[in-house]
């Protein structure tokens, strides 16, 4: 049940008997009018736009389309109040019983409410992570990856058709110096001594991963030549590495669809025929590019090389594809591999890369573009650096990576739940603290313990009132007697309830799960703002001893309110809590 797209339809309704009745032109379009909720509560429960949309096309002033489409609307029993303000904005004061028919709606839908329709099983490929495979994760992976994985639930819950997918680093230069890493702790494993030259990985982890090469392999890669052992032990490396970043993902509850090599674009003709497509679109030519200005890129050479002509689908400046000495730049194979997801059938492309990758944007949504014609839309999005604390300090835990804190360090020391909901309390292009101390203390400042809290409060008023004899079934309490929520914090709590399958959909439009995590904090305050006001005020508290019928109304808001926290913590990808500790 959307209550925003009910009133839309009722506000659409009455502009239609207005135009036939002659107060408005036929054939105007419609497809602005919106209904959502006011800036300021105290003004109504929802507000329309329509008179201000309107008025142009129509030739009339706003306000009198407002004040005509106000008398329209109230004869309609679900229109309590309608009232215009300010230049044609018309404020609207539902009628009781539809917020309570809200609450009944979320119990009788449980899990599904909110569940919406707007994806209509369109296939989106969203992918994230994809570190390189040549360590654990990082805690910069951390917030990629819980970001994405919330997406990708978000984007399902809102009814597309959602692939999660990790794209394995596997075809560059970096897994040979992995290789060579890895050979070193080979050697060190057979009992020799070794030095790490700059470029290598000097981290602890590897050391295990040469104690297995040696079970494996034996002596046999002893005091030989690099073209002997390079590739099987390349090989060897780069399934250790994904195995250990598979643990780590499953950490925080993150399990791929699909992992996709970049190595299985070499050799096998892909790049070629992806380039091939972009020439028979007359966007691939020979060229010399001018000098850039400011920082010189790594793919910039002063001389003719193969271009794509990117700047033809929205770039700053053509890409080269080619180098001169007839090798592919690291640009070719992301072309190919995203021309294998439009082969795939996706309708909708998501990238989920770190901050540094803020120059990658414009020439991928140009190849994206040029690949597809234009039909298959990209979004690139950017995740910002994590800063961790403790004690008001910068925080540095143990670096078995090396060079690194790793996501495996901070979900030991809080906890997978506490991570996730965290590393979604920020947009992904803005800056994020992670503060050791604050994510641990219950108190309101702690987004996520305020939320957890509010899911446990309403969990042990159920306890009790089954003790009591009532049936707190969600059966039971859908069926029960909701007249008596009157009270401004009792409404107050049910209209946040209603905004949440209008949320889903707002955020899932946008591609940004952290509204999941800014709603359910304010769906938690009015939940604990209407437990708190039960101390001073009994006729508020969900138990009232000796009513029974009562008490069941009430506790019903509160377990509707508890059925968005749940919806909204499962798309977060954290379990709600049923009892603090």
């Amino acid at each position: 049940m959307n209550l925003f797209d009910e009133i839309r339809s009722l506000v659409l309704d009455a502009l239609g008997a207005m135009q036939a009745g002659g107060a408005l032109p036929a054939g105007l379009d419609m497809a602005n009018v919106a209904v959502e909720p006011p800036r300021d509560p105290a003004h109504g429960d929802m507000a329309t736009n329509a008179a201000m949309v309107l008025a142009k096309p129509a030739g009339q002033k706003p306000r009198e389309i407002a004040e005509a489409l106000a008398a329209q609307l109230s004869g309609d029993p679900r229109i309590a109040r309608a009232e215009v303000a300010g230049p044609g904005f018309l404020n609207l004061r539902l009628a009781p019983t539809l917020w309570h028919e809200v609450v009944r709606a979320a119990l009788g839908q449980g899990a599904d409410f909110g569940r919406s329709s707007m994806g209509q099983g369109r296939r989106v490929n969203v992918e994230y992570v994809s570190a390189n495979p040549t360590g654990p994760l990082h805690v910069g992976h951390t917030r990629g990856a819980v970001f994405g994985d919330a997406l990708a639930s978000l984007l399902a819950f809102a009814g597309f058709d959602v692939t999660r997918e990790y794209y394995i680093n596997d075809g560059g230069a970096q897994v040979d110096v992995l290789a060579r890493s890895v050979y070193l702790r080979y050697l060190e494993a057979h009992g020799q001594e070794v030095a790490f030259a700059d470029g290598t990985y000097p981290g602890d982890y590897l050391i295990e991963v040469g104690e297995a090469l040696r079970q494996k392999v034996g002596a046999a890669y002893l005091d030989q030549p690099e073209e002997v052992w390079l590739d099987p032990v390349r090989d060897f490396a780069t399934e250790a590495m994904m195995a250990l970043i598979r643990a780590d993902l499953a950490l925080i509850g993150v399990t791929m669809d699909h992992f996709f090599s970049e190595k299985s674009l070499y050799g096998t003709g892909l790049i070629e025929r992806a380039i091939e497509a972009l020439r028979e679109r007359g966007l691939i030519y020979r060229g010399v590019l001018e000098p850039p200005k400011g920082k010189q890129p790594e793919d910039w050479e002063p001389r003719e090389q193969t271009l794509f002509r990117s700047t033809a689908h929205g770039d700053d400046v053509d890409r080269p594809i080619m180098k001169s000495d007839g090798s592919w730049t690291y640009f070719a194979p992301d072309i190919a591999y995203h021309y294998d997801k439009i082969e795939r059938g996706f309708d909708l492309l998501i990238d989920v890369f770190g901050a540094d990758h803020g120059g990658y944007v414009k020439r991928m949504k140009a190849a994206v573009s040029a690949l597809s014609d234009g039909r298959v839309p990209v979004d690139i999005k950017l995740c910002q650096l994590v800063r961790l604390f403790k004690n008001g300090e910068p925080f540095k835990m143990s670096k078995r990576a090396g060079t690194f804190i790793t996501l495996r360090d901070v979900v030991e020391e809080v906890g997978p739940d506490v991570t996730r909901f965290v590393m979604l309390t920020r947009k992904n292009d803005a800056p994020l603290d992670f503060d050791f101390d604050k994510v641990l203390e219950q108190s309101r400042e702690n987004p996520v313990f305020y939320v957890q809290y509010a899911n446990a409060r309403v969990n042990s008023v159920l306890r009790k009132a089954r003790e009591a004899g009532i049936d707190v079934s969600d059966a039971a309490l859908a069926g029960a007697d909701l007249s008596g929520l009157v009270h401004e914090a009792e409404l107050t709590l049910a209209r946040k309830i209603a905004e949440w399958p209008r949320l889903v959909e707002i955020a899932a439009r946008a591609n940004e799960p952290h509204r999941v995590a800014f709603f359910l904090y304010d769906l938690a305050s009015d939940l604990h703002a209407l437990w708190n006001r039960g101390h001073d005020e009994p006729a508020l508290r969900f138990l009232q001893e000796g009513d029974p019928a009562t008490s069941a109304a009430k506790i019903a808001l509160a377990r509707a309110a508890t059925v968005v926290i749940c919806a909204g913590l499962g798309i977060l990808g954290v379990t709600p809590v049923d009892e603090m500790r």
